[in-house]
């Protein structure tokens, strides 16, 4: 038993039914599997659409990428429940967001000519551009000491307020707009980004940023136990080794 034993982190798992393009349940494999190292349980809830969420205890919450219709469908569910969701975020509650889920963050976002409220959790909003921006991607961010390495495909250009933090900078594809040079965004505890493919297993220090932030705020513990990450490590360093060296030609 490590020293995290008998502490859980109960985690919300928000529409997988609808939000599942890009593999996220692969993101909550990893996230389970890294909790259960550690020897911290992890509680996973997953909420569905007909469900009425409650973010009363639950301490991280992951929102994955989908399309426009399902998007539209999730942000309908989810602004009744603003209130309490934006509480979580304002109290320090870890929620990841990725792709059509972080554009869902910001006061608006764009489905064809529609302009859509957001959540507006976040001080961003989210337009959209032609043409799609599709790449593999390298971000420099400061919640981990290795590059976070994906893949983007976003038509929409999402523009940060002055006083949100972006996730990181871009060493290699578009990110946020395409031409502010960043990726993502950081808000207390809030990790949006359109980095997918999906995040988590070749980005482990992505993953225990989050918990750390969990484990922090439920806890009061704020260093993880480190895990042997000899094949995650390598696996995203042979993408960023690649990528630099200009050997994966993109579609």
């Amino acid at each position: 038993m490590t020293r995290h034993g008998k502490r859980s982190l109960r985690i919300a798992h928000l529409y997988p039914e609808l939000l599942n393009l890009y593999g996220d349940s692969g993101n909550i494999l990893v996230l389970r599997k890294r909790l259960e190292w550690r020897g911290i349980i992890p509680e996973v809830v997953e909420v569905h659409v007909d469900d009425r969420p409650s973010f009363a205890d639950v301490d991280l919450v992951f929102i994955g990428g989908g399309s426009d219709r399902e998007q539209k469908i999730v942000c309908d569910k989810l602004l009744a429940e603003r209130a309490e969701l934006k509480a979580f975020v304002e109290d320090g509650g870890a929620l990841a967001a990725v792709c059509g889920g972080y554009q869902l963050l910001g006061e608006s976002y764009l489905m064809g000519d529609e302009k859509v409220p957001g959540l507006s959790l976040v001080d961003l909003y989210t337009d959209r551009g032609d043409p799609r921006l599709i790449s593999n991607i390298v971000v420099e961010s400061r919640i981990c000491e290795q590059p976070i390495v994906g893949y983007e495909n976003h038509g929409g250009r999402t523009h940060l307020g002055p006083d949100v933090e972006p996730l990181g900078k871009v060493v290699y594809g578009h990110g946020n707009d395409g031409v502010s040079g960043f990726e993502g965004c950081l808000y207390h505890n809030v990790v949006g980004t359109y980095v997918h493919g999906p995040l988590f297993p070749k980005n482990p220090g992505v993953v225990d940023y989050l918990i750390a932030r969990a484990m922090e705020r439920k806890y009061g513990i704020d260093e993880l136990e480190p895990l042997d990450d000899a094949v995650e490590l390598s696996a995203n360093k042979a993408m960023y080794d690649r990528l630099m060296a200009g050997e994966v030609e993109e579609q």
